[in-house]
């Protein structure tokens, strides 16, 4: 019998269903005496036509939704949280399951580990317009990169639906009542965006060191230009390479396509500080965060695409002012808070003689003026030796602003693991 499925066999004759129906948060984060570590998160989103075809508008009728994350921490029992923050009405969840996905592709759960979920004990729960909650514990042993499905069934007409638009793994959906299918053959849509899923937190029998790293940002750390279903972002490299220097700690990615510093947008989420609680400092167990954001702020003004218009123009003192914003907001959690430079960004849409200006200034505070615990410097890791404007070719995924596969690798390489 391998480890995996004794661990899955003790669990199972424990006591399945542990934790009651409570708010997601670190409010939420002990029980027991053990901890809840976030092991998988997805910022919400408002529900929009975002850039490629999603649901989130149309939302869901009579549908099964079933949805594959890969978490970044092992245990013998785990939860969901479930978000409807920018839903216009309660979210009736019929039933929800957890299990460990078969193979690397599809919607097929590996047999025998399927487990329904309950919340407050029961199988059903509603979410309050605008709420989120988490599920009762499930009897379900994880280990450290297992990837997870979780199916929702949603019986009932949703409305437009809280989602994280740009999830860079594959979503599936089914007419009808598929909650406990172990197989993927009913699903036959598709997209890649999560809904309502906001996070899977995983807890083992010994208390848990409070040691989560969570990643904050735009689209470079949201994962655009990794490879679909690879589990290539940035914030995966660096769980990995932390595994594998024998100082494994969960990471999870609080990064939104888009997303800006200083002012709010119907696609690209809340603005940093509205946002950073929710996504940051109220994360189960979270110690460490990275923040690397603004290259939006100050490019979308150089971009003649109508994505965000009027785009205010954006000097280097306001957004260094919000980032020290995020700076208080996490030391008053008791978080560190580690800066990054912003990544070379010329050639790209976003770029232009004063977006160059304001970005130098603004890694040069970042380097220089010691207001961050410690600094990572992704513009010197990425850049071209032959241009330090743009990013090296061998990291740019196409559009030289954002990287592919080998330039989020190296941004993990850039970080002085001590520093976290």
């Amino acid at each position: 019998m391998s480890s995996r499925t004794r661990r899955s066999v003790v669990a199972a004759t424990a006591l399945a269903l542990v934790a009651g129906l409570s708010t997601a948060g670190a409010s939420a984060s002990t029980d027991g005496g053990t901890q809840w570590n976030a092991a998988w998160a997805a910022s919400p989103q408002r529900p929009s036509t975002g850039f490629t075809p999603n649901w989130s508008e149309a939302g869901f009728d009579h549908h099964t939704l079933r949805q594959v994350v890969r978490v970044t921490q092992g245990g013998d029992r785990a939860r969901i949280r479930l978000s409807n923050a920018y839903g216009a009405s309660p979210l009736r969840v019929e039933g929800a399951t957890v299990a460990r996905t078969q193979g690397t592709k599809g919607a097929a759960v590996e047999k025998g580990t399927l487990r329904r979920l309950t919340f407050g004990g029961k199988r059903s729960v509603t979410v309050p317009a605008g709420g989120q909650l988490s599920s009762d514990a499930a009897a379900l042993g994880l280990d450290r990169f297992d990837s997870v499905t979780v199916t929702l069934r949603l019986a009932r007409t949703t409305g437009p639906a809280t989602f994280h638009a740009q999830s860079f793994a594959t979503s599936y959906r089914a007419a009808g009542d598929h909650l406990t299918d172990t197989g993927g053959g009913a699903f036959g849509e598709s997209t890649e965006s999560w809904y309502y899923l906001s996070g899977v937190d995983v807890r083992g029998e010994r208390p848990a060191r409070r040691d989560g790293v969570v990643l904050f940002g735009d689209s470079i750390t949201d994962g655009f230009g990794s490879s679909a279903d690879g589990n290539r972002r940035w914030s995966d490299a660096l769980a990995e390479r932390l595994a594998a220097a024998g100082a494994p700690r969960p990471v999870v990615n609080s990064g939104i396509g888009g997303n800006l510093v200083l002012n709010d947008s119907a696609w690209f989420g809340d603005k940093s500080s509205t946002r950073f609680a929710r996504d940051v400092t109220e994360l189960p167990n979270a110690r460490t965060v990275v923040v690397l954001e603004g290259v939006n702020d100050i490019g979308f003004s150089e971009t003649d695409k109508p994505v965000y218009k009027p785009a205010p123009v954006v000097t280097a003192k306001q957004l260094i002012n919000g980032h020290r914003k995020l700076i208080r907001a996490a030391r008053a959690k008791g978080l560190k808070v580690v800066g990054a430079t912003l990544v070379p960004f010329g050639g790209s849409d976003h770029y232009g003689e004063r977006a160059a200006a304001v970005s130098d200034a603004f890694n040069t505070w970042v380097r220089t003026s010691g207001e961050y615990d410690g600094y990572v410097d992704f513009d010197k890791a990425l850049a071209d030796p032959k241009d330090p404007e743009r990013i090296r070719p061998a990291y740019d995924s196409g559009d030289h602003l954002h990287p592919n596969d080998a330039g989020y690798r190296a941004m993990a390489r850039a970080v002085d693991l001590k520093a976290l």
